[in-house]
């Protein structure tokens, strides 16, 4: 994964700003921090970079994902449309704030398609969680227009595609808000970290009191603020948004990297006829975090799996993950937790142990994916293409 990969002096010097002051919370202390405000600082760099007009660093992706819908009104008994095939962390959103996650299908983006968000919209949907998954982006034209016909909320959760854009325009910027994650395995890392973005001036303003226990952050006297709304406490501190600056600031070099090895080994791949290639809506747009790719059959998508791991060039199998696909999530199915959760008092939640997604099961059968790594030198790449074409002649002929 790329931010991990790229730790050096940037890093640390950011970190020591911080240390010297002592000053680790975000709020407050003006004095003391002389002048030192590293998430005010990525906040703006990061609003900057996307265009919009707000932008709230929080403490994770998944802070992010509550505090976006939240900041839109998303509430108890609302359906929200979201994807089988993610991080199941937008779907634990969507229970946090009491809402009922609603499964569409998924097309050959690997993201929501526009069909599957339409056949399961209800009187009840208030809103599309739209996850634009490993780099790439979902068919925007259509699924805006979907939203718009049906009066949907559009929240964009480009945790795991930062940077990506599509026709110009950066993923996580076409709907209401936009999420995002700096933990460990995202694009960029501060360790943990989170963010939303938003043109609206409303939701930046219910965003950064929901996020600090529904403090209004007016004035320099924390004990002073009032408290308008109800809260959490999502806070991210001054030291993950100093890590999270410095590899904010190396973003296009990690994306530059990251499209040169993947169209490296796309190229390989090209040669053999029973691959085909998600679909990327704009290519150009892609920040290329992985290579995914798709066989004509679950039996050969095995044997290709099975084999890429023999020869120590591992492929990512999703169809059967623990951790980013509906079939096997077996706490979800059963609604375990730790506590009885609001969805259980509804009478409109979906049978999660019945879901009946056709379109997505063939895809997620098929593809596969390889993980694209900044650290390879050339020479490593080199051996990667070699093997990759030796094990897919062997498999494939």
């Amino acid at each position: 994964m790329p931010g991990m990969e790229l730790f050096g002096d940037e890093e640390r010097r950011e970190v020591m700003d911080v240390l010297e002051t002592g000053i680790l919370f975000r709020y407050n202390f003006d004095g003391p921090r002389k002048g030192i405000w590293k998430a005010r600082t990525f906040e703006e760099e990061f609003s900057k970079y996307h265009g919009v007009d707000y932008c709230h660093m929080c403490s994770n992706g998944t802070a992010a994902d509550i505090i976006s819908l939240a900041s839109v009104g998303i509430g108890a008994g609302d359906e929200v449309i979201v994807p089988p095939y993610s991080f199941i962390a937008p779907i634990e959103a969507v229970f946090t704030v009491g809402a009922v996650p609603v499964f569409a299908e998924i097309d050959e983006t690997l993201c929501l398609s526009p069909e599957g968000i339409e056949a399961a919209i209800t009187p009840r949907t208030k809103a599309v969680l739209l996850v634009h998954l490993f780099g790439s982006m979902a068919k925007m034209d259509e699924i805006v227009r979907v939203c718009e016909k049906h009066n949907l909320i559009l929240v964009e959760d480009a945790a795991p595609a930062l940077g990506g854009t599509y026709r110009g325009k950066h993923l996580g910027t076409f709907g209401k808000v936009g999420c995002f994650s700096f933990d460990f395995f995202k694009v960029i890392t501060a360790g943990e970290g989170g963010a939303v973005i938003t043109n609206d001036r409303d939701v930046y303003e219910t965003a950064h009191m929901f996020g600090d226990h529904g403090h209004d952050h007016i004035g320099d006297n924390r004990g002073a603020e009032q408290h308008p709304i109800l809260g959490f406490n999502f806070r991210i501190s001054e030291l993950h948004a100093a890590v999270g600056l410095a590899q904010f600031r190396k973003l296009d070099l990690i994306l530059a990297r990251q499209r040169d090895y993947q169209a490296q080994l796309k190229e390989v791949l090209s040669a053999f006829p029973q691959i085909t290639f998600r679909d990327v809506p704009d290519p150009a747009g892609d920040s290329a975090t992985t290579l995914g790719f798709l066989l004509p059959d679950t039996q050969t998508a095995v044997r290709v799996h099975e084999a890429m791991g023999k020869a120590g060039v591992g492929t990512a199998y999703w169809y059967n993950n623990n951790f980013h696909y509906i079939r096997n999530w077996e706490h979800l199915k059963g609604l375990k937790s730790a506590y009885k959760l609001p969805v259980e008092l509804l009478d409109n939640v979906p049978d999660y142990a019945d879901i009946q997604l056709p379109r997505t099961d063939d895809i997620m059968s098929r593809m596969q994916m390889i993980e694209i790594r900044l650290s390879w030198t050339q020479e490593e790449l080199d051996g990667i293409k070699e093997m990759t074409q030796k094990v897919l002649r062997e498999v494939l002929g």
